[in-house]
This record gives C-alpha cells, sequence and structure tokens, in this order.
C-alpha cells in the first residue's frame, strides 16, 4: 500500500524542518537487492521511492488516471537529489511532498525521504515535470483544473537547485 504524508500551505509547516516521526504507514522498506556492497542502499533505488512519492502525490494534484484519460501524461525533465543520511537494509522510508512552483507547461515539486519510524531526514529530491500529450509526444499546457490543484498546493518554498526556466534561456539572458 502506498501512503504519504502531505503538508498544505495552511499547515504553517516545511517539512523537513525538523526530525518528527512520520504517523503514515511506510511507503516503501529497504529490500535486500537495494542494498550495494557498502550497506546500504544503492542511489538508483532512492528514486525509486521518490517515484513512489509522485505515484501517491499525483490523484491529489489531478494527474492520476483521469489526466491519463485525457491522453496527457508527465514526463520528468530534470531531477536532482541531496544525500543526507543514509538507509539500510529493512529501514521503512517515508516520504513528504510538496509543489514548489508551476507555470503553464512546468511543475517543480519536492520529496522529502524519511526514515517512517523515527523520522529523521534520509534525502530530498526535486523534480521538474512537464506536461506533455502522451499522442503527439510533445509539451503541451496544463489543463485549467489541474493548474488551479497547482495553485491551491503550491507552498511558495523556495527550490534548493532547479528552476522553471529552461536552461538554454537561462545561459543566454
Amino acid at each position: 500500500m502506498i501512503v504519504a504524508r502531505w503538508r498544505h500551505k495552511e499547515d504553517g509547516l516545511r517539512p523537513g524542518t525538523r526530525d518528527e516521526p512520520v504517523e503514515a504507514a511506510p511507503l516503501a522498506v529497504v529490500r535486500p537487492e537495494w542494498v550495494d556492497s557498502y550497506g546500504h542502499m544503492n542511489m538508483a533505488f532512492y528514486l525509486v521511492v521518490f517515484d513512489l512519492a509522485t505515484d501517491a502525490l499525483w490523484p491529489r494534484l489531478g494527474l492520476g488516471a483521469p489526466f491519463k484519460a485525457m491522453g496527457l501524461g508527465t514526463f520528468a525533465a530534470e531531477t536532482w537529489v541531496n544525500y543526507v543520511r543514509e538507509v539500510r537494509e529493512g529501514m521503512p522510508l517515508a516520504c513528504d511532498s510538496e509543489v514548489l512552483a508551476f507555470d503553464g507547461k512546468r511543475l517543480l515539486g519536492l520529496h522529502r525521504m524519511r526514515h517512517a519510524a523515527e523520522g529523521w531526514l534520509a534525502a530530498e529530491n526535486e523534480v521538474l515535470y512537464l506536461c506533455v500529450d502522451l499522442s503527439a509526444r510533445r509539451v503541451v499546457n496544463w489543463p485549467p483544473a489541474v493548474l488551479e490543484r497547482f495553485g491551491a498546493e503550491a507552498t511558495g518554498a523556495a527550490p534548493r537547485r532547479l528552476s522553471l526556466a529552461r536552461r538554454d534561456r537561462a545561459a543566454a539572458g
């Protein structure tokens, strides 16, 4: 079962500001096959857990099955991971997720991975998502109802690494 905990603007809280126990069931438990020769979770599997967090977030943002039924999908265009503390086999993991920013075609999200029982921060993941027409395989505008949900969920917190601006335009400016 995929369960994640959400923070909203009205909570007045930012995920990751302090270590705290997570009330939700674990999103994942570190599997033996995820562990490398150093005895901790291999970096590739951090993205697996963050992708599970994305899957759990999408229905809340209107990006689940009805979105796909419209012929639309989301593609990750860029991602950044900050490894804070190692996780080892058998540890339960949970993620906080938030919308940092968005525009007509892009969404900038943040996931924070925590030890699900003890609450300490293990890693952070910023992701830049694009709205894609799945038949044309082209970037298109988000539907108005989805933009409304983004607006209701956006925290306004500053991203640490990524931006909504395209790199080629940002470099030229």
